[in-house]
C-alpha cells in the first residue's frame, strides 16, 4: 500500500489509544460499557486466525518437498523458545530478588481471601503437561478449527502438508486451491482490520475506566519494575539476536509498529498473528519458517509472560514476607518451564500457571498471594502483549537466519525503503502476492 495510506493507519490506531485512555478516564463509566467493542474486534480476528495458520502452514510444507525439513526447522525453533523463555524467567527472579519491588507492604497472609481467586486455582489444579499434549490431539479435524487452539491448527495444518508432500504431483490443484482459498482470508482481513482503531478505542476506554489510572499507585513499583525490566530485556537481550542476522532492532521495531499499538490497546497478540505472517513473509523469512516459527511461539515463546511469572512471585513472596532461598527459586523456575507451556493458551493463563506453581511448591507461599497483584495484572498485561510480540517476530527472524532461509538484503532493503510493511486494512494481500511484489 502506499506510505500515506500507512502512516494515515499508523496515526489512527495512537489516536485511539490516547483517546480510549482520556474517555476511560475522565467518564470511567462510559468507558467500561465500551467493552463490547473491543471484545468484538478481538473476536472477529480469531474468527480467521485459524483458517489463516492452517492455509499458510499447509502451503509451506506442501512447497518444501522435504518432510526433514519440517522437522529440523521445528526443533531449531523449540531449541530457540526455551532458551530465550528461561532467560527471560531468571532475569525476572533476579530483578524481583534484588530490587524487592514488594518489600514494606507486610501483608498478613491470613487477611488474604481465596473468593476473588478461586477460578483461577480451581483451572490450576488441571494444569499438567499430560494434559496439555493429549488436548493439543483434536477430537476431529473440524473440532480444531472449532476450538481455534493454535496447536492443534498448527498440528492438523502440519499433517495436511505432510500428506501433500506424499501426494507429489496428485496435489497441484489442491495447492491452487489453497492459494486461491488464502488470497480470500487474507481479504476478509483485510476488512476486519479497518475496524482496528474502533476496537483498540473501545478496549483501552474499558481498561482505564474499569480499573483506573489511579490503581497503579498502590503496586506502581511493581509496575514499574515490570515495564523497565522487559525494556532491558528487549533492547539488551533480543537486540544482540537481531545484530547477529544482520539487521537492527530499531529497525524492526519500526516495521511492526501497527502490530505493537494493536496489541498494546487489546492486551493481547492474537489480533496481530496474520499481519506478522504476512510482514515477515515480505521481510524475506521463508514462508515455511514463518508458517511453523510463529505459530509455535505464539504457545511456547511468551517472553514478556515468562518474566512477569518470575517477579510477581517474588513480589508476592516479599510482600507476605517470605524469605526464598536459592534452592525455591530453581524448584519454581523447573515448575514454571513445565506449568507455562501448559497454561500457554488457556483463558487468564498467567494467574492459572502462577496459581499452579505456588500450589506446586511446598505450598511455601499460599496460592492466594496472587491477589496482591489481581488488581493490577490487568495493566501489565499490555506489557505482556509487547513482549511476546517483540519476542516472536524476533524468533521468527533469527530461526530463518539459522536455517539460511532469510533474505538479509531484501530485509534490509524492506527495512530502509518503507520501516514497515503494508499491513494497513486496504492493501492486505496474501503472503505469496506480498513476497511476488518485494522481490
Amino acid at each position: 500500500m502506499a506510505t500515506g495510506s500507512a502512516k494515515s493507519f499508523y496515526l489512527q490506531i495512537i489516536a485511539a489509544v490516547v483517546a480510549g485512555a482520556a474517555l476511560g478516564h475522565v467518564y470511567p463509566e462510559f468507558g467500561t460499557a465500551l467493552q463490547p467493542l473491543g471484545d468484538a474486534f478481538v473476536r472477529a480476528i480469531r474468527m480467521v486466525v485459524a483458517p489463516i495458520i492452517f492455509v499458510t502452514v499447509v502451503l509451506g510444507i506442501a512447497k518444501l518437498r522435504d518432510s526433514a525439513e519440517v522437522g529440523r526447522i521445528s526443533l531449531k525453533a523449540i531449541v530457540y523458545f526455551e532458551v530465550l523463555t528461561t532467560l527471560a524467567m531468571v532475569i525476572g527472579f533476579a530483578v524481583g530478588h534484588f530490587v524487592a519491588p514488594g518489600e514494606g507492604m507486610n501483608i498478613d497472609p491470613a487477611t488474604l481471601s481465596r473468593a476473588s481467586v478461586g477460578n483461577y486455582v480451581a483451572k490450576a489444579a488441571t494444569q499438567d503437561m499430560v494434559g496439555f499434549f493429549v488436548n493439543i490431539i483434536p477430537n476431529t479435524i473440524v473440532g480444531a478449527f472449532a476450538s481455534g487452539d493454535t496447536l492443534s491448527v498448527l498440528l492438523v495444518a502440519v499433517l495436511c502438508g505432510l500428506a501433500l508432500v506424499q501426494l507429489g504431483p496428485r496435489s497441484t490443484g489442491l495447492l491452487v486451491l489453497f492459494d486461491d482459498l488464502g488470497a480470500m482470508l487474507f481479504r476478509v482481513l483485510g476488512l476486519i482490520m479497518r475496524l482496528a482503531p474502533i476496537g483498540v478505542f473501545g478496549a483501552v476506554a474499558f481498561a482505564i475506566g474499569r480499573y483506573g489510572i489511579g490503581s497503579l499507585a498502590q503496586l506502581g513499583k511493581l509496575v514499574l519494575c515490570f515495564y523497565l525490566t522487559l525494556l532491558a530485556f528487549i533492547g539488551l537481550v533480543l537486540g544482540p539476536i537481531v545484530r547477529l542476522t544482520g539487521l537492527r532492532l530499531w529497525a524492526l521495531a519500526r516495521y511492526i509498529r501497527e502490530e505493537i499499538f494493536i496489541a498494546l490497546g487489546t492486551s493481547t497478540t492474537e489480533p496481530v498473528l496474520p499481519l506478522l505472517l504476512v510482514k515477515l513473509e515480505r521481510l524475506g523469512c521463508r514462508r515455511s519458517v514463518v508458517g511453523l516459527t510463529l505459530p509455535l511461539g505464539y504457545a511456547f515463546n511468551l517472553d514478556g509472560t515468562s518474566m512477569y511469572f518470575t517477579l510477581a512471585i517474588a513480589f508476592i513472596a516479599q510482600a507476605l514476607n517470605i524469605p526464598l532461598s536459592f534452592g525455591d527459586y530453581v524448584q519454581m523456575l523447573a515448575v514454571l518451564l513445565l506449568v507455562s507451556k501448559g497454561a500457554a493458551t488457556a483463558p487468564g493463563a498467567g494467574f492459572i500457571t502462577l496459581a499452579a506453581t505456588l500450589s506446586t511448591v511446598s505450598g511455601k507461599i499460599p496460592v492466594e498471594g496472587i491477589v496482591i497483584i489481581l488488581g493490577v495484572d490487568r495493566f501489565m498485561s499490555e506489557a505482556r502483549a509487547i513482549g511476546n510480540l517483540f519476542g516472536n517476530t524476533v524468533a521468527t527472524v533469527f530461526v530463518a537466519w539459522w536455517e539460511k532461509a532469510l533474505d538479509v538484503e531484501q530485509a534490509r532493503r524492506v527495512l530502509a525503503r518503507d520501516d514497515r510493511a503494508p499491513a494497513a486494512p486496504p492493501a492486505l494481500k496474501p503472503a505469496q502476492d506480498a513476497l511476488r511484489r518485494s522481490a
